[in-house]
């Protein structure tokens, strides 16, 4: 396979390094290098330099692949070989590389849940986050991955058609982010931290094969034809 060109990074697409495929940046993480050419996760995409995008999907499947060594070795030689292209030259890929993007999306996830709550744009549990919906306050709603499906469904309903629903977290990560045990339901209102909350949560969940409603990023598909 020959280079990879460059693109300009613009718009809402972006082109996956090992799939060619051109998708939602939302499915996807930035990377950039060091100076001594070693991989950097760019969450935010804000970092200087250019850069490099992979999707999740393409992660998680290199992820399910570290029962034994010498997966993990086959790994990532495919992710070095992909960066390397990208970038024209050698490039240091970790060997854990879904473990370091799933602690760091969890973090900014927690971090971003933070803020929300003390804004006052985030509510935890059944009945204040089902009063949120109904109010159509909220914009956003995340739920355990590990709660009762049943329960969830139920919580859902009487939610417009097209609420986003993610559940990239288990109710004890929701949990410790709001100061208690367990947490299975969370609403956010609207506003930037519902929008980067969203983002960060689906690329959770592409790591983690869970649930989600991709209801943002179907609209923005949409309306990019």
């Amino acid at each position: 396979m020959g280079e990879i060109q460059d693109e300009a990074e613009t718009g809402p697409f972006r082109r996956c390094i090992v799939t060619r495929r051109r998708l939602p940046k939302e499915q996807m993480i930035r990377f950039v290098l060091a100076p001594d050419r070693k991989l950097v996760p760019d969450l935010a995409a804000r970092l200087p330099g250019r850069g490099m995008w992979l999707s999740t999907s393409v992660v998680n499947a290199a992820g399910d692949m570290i029962e034994t060594p010498s997966a993990r070795e086959d790994r990532t030689r495919v992710l070095a070989r992909a960066f390397a292209r990208a970038s024209r030259g050698p490039v240091g890929v970790p060997s854990d590389l879904p473990a370091v993007l799933e602690a760091a999306l969890v973090r900014r996830i927690s971090e971003t849940l933070g803020l929300a709550r003390r804004a006052g744009q985030a509510v935890a549990g059944f009945e204040k986050a089902r009063e949120w919906i109904s109010s159509g306050r909220a914009r956003l709603v995340v739920q355990a991955s590990d709660g009762s499906e049943a329960e969830r469904m139920r919580f859902l309903s009487g939610a417009p058609p097209r609420m986003p629903a993610l559940s990239p977290m288990t109710g004890a990560e929701l949990g410790k982010m709001f100061g208690r045990d367990h947490v299975v339901h969370v609403a956010i209102s609207r506003g930037k931290l519902a929008e980067t909350l969203f983002v960060d949560a689906e690329r959770l969940a592409g790591l983690r094969r869970t649930e989600q409603n991709t209801a943002l990023v179907n609209d923005e598909a949409d309306a990019n034809g």
